[in-house]
C-alpha cells in the first residue's frame, strides 16, 4: 500500500512538472520567437519554409527602429505617462485605501462596490466621455491628460489591492502610536505604510505594467509624436503595403526591457507583498 501511494505521488509530481513546463513554454515561447525574429533579415523572415533559427544574425532591425523612427521618443513618453499614472494612484489611492480600511462610514461598502463595478465596464465605453472632458479642459494629446485617463480605470484596482494589505496590518500598533501622541496621518505614514510596504510595491508594479502596455486610450487620446506611447507607435508602423516584421519584433523586445528590469529590481519585494496580502489577520 505504501508503494502504491509512492507510485501515485510520483505520477502526480510528473504530471505537475509537465503542466508547469507546458505553461512555461506557452508563456515564454512567443518572446523567444520575437527575439529570434528581430535578429533575422527581412528576406529570412517571410519564406516558404519555416526557419526557427536565423541563418544570418543581424542587428540592423534594432539600429533601424532606434535611428530611423521616433521610437526613442515613444519610449520616453511611455515612461513619463507610466510614472505620472503610478504617482497619482499612489498619492490618492493610498489615502483612499487607508480610509476604506480604517474608517466605518455610511456608504463605504456601496462605494467600494462602485469601484469594483468600474472595472467591469469595457474600456471602449469610457473613451468618448473621457475625450469630451479632456478636450474641454485642454488635456487632449498631452502626457498628463493620458495619465489621468489611465488613472480613471487603474485607481479603483489600486485601491482594492492596497486595502487588503492595510487590513492585514495590526491596528494595535497604530493605536499605540496614537496614544503616544501621533496624529492619524502620522500613524499611517510611520506605522501602517512601512508594514504594507511590500503590498504597496506590488500594487504599484501592477499599475505600472497596465499603464505601460495600454493601447486603446493612447490611440484615441493622442494625435502627435509629442505624447504618443510605444504601443501606438508600433501599430502605426504597419502600413497598407508594408509589414516590417523584423523592425516590429525589435521594437517589441526593446519595449519589454523596462518591464524586465523593473521585475528584476522589485521581484523579491513583490512576491513578499503578494504573499502578505493573501494572509488576513
Amino acid at each position: 500500500m505504501i508503494e502504491s501511494k509512492r507510485h501515485r505521488r510520483m505520477i502526480a509530481n510528473i504530471a505537475t512538472y509537465v503542466v508547469l513546463a507546458s505553461l512555461t513554454v506557452f508563456c515564454i515561447g512567443p518572446m523567444i520567437w520575437m527575439f529570434l525574429t528581430s535578429l533575422k533579415y527581412e528576406a529570412d523572415i517571410v519564406t516558404q519554409t519555416m526557419q526557427y533559427l536565423p541563418s544570418r544574425v543581424t542587428f540592423d532591425n534594432y539600429v533601424a527602429i532606434w535611428t530611423q523612427s521616433g521610437f526613442p521618443r515613444l519610449i520616453g513618453n511611455s515612461l513619463v505617462v507610466t510614472f505620472l499614472t503610478v504617482t497619482i494612484c499612489v498619492v490618492t489611492g493610498t489615502l483612499a485605501a487607508y480610509a476604506f480600511s480604517r474608517f466605518a462610514f455610511r456608504g463605504r461598502d456601496q462605494l467600494m462596490l462602485g469601484y469594483l463595478v468600474v472595472g467591469m465596464f469595457p474600456a471602449v465605453m469610457m473613451i468618448i466621455p473621457l475625450y469630451v472632458v479632456m478636450r474641454g479642459v485642454g488635456l487632449v494629446d498631452s502626457r498628463f491628460g493620458l495619465a489621468l485617463a489611465y488613472t480613471s480605470f487603474l485607481l479603483p484596482l489600486f485601491v482594492w489591492m492596497l486595502k487588503g494589505f492595510f487590513d492585514s496590518a495590526p491596528k494595535e500598533l497604530e493605536s499605540a502610536a496614537r496614544i503616544d501622541g501621533s496624529t492619524r496621518l502620522g500613524a499611517m505614514v510611520r506605522i501602517v505604510m512601512p508594514l504594507a510596504r511590500n503590498g504597496l510595491v506590488a500594487s504599484s508594479v501592477f499599475i505600472a505594467i497596465a499603464a505601460w502596455n495600454e493601447f486603446l486610450f493612447a490611440l484615441m487620446l493622442t494625435t502627435g509624436q509629442g505624447s504618443r506611447t510605444w504601443p501606438v507607435g508600433l501599430q502605426l508602423m504597419v502600413g497598407e503595403f508594408q509589414l516590417p516584421w523584423g523592425v516590429l519584433a525589435a521594437g517589441g523586445i526593446l519595449s519589454i526591457i523596462p518591464v524586465i528590469v523593473l521585475f528584476a529590481i522589485v521581484q523579491r519585494t513583490m512576491v513578499q507583498g503578494l504573499t502578505a496580502g493573501a494572509i488576513k489577520g
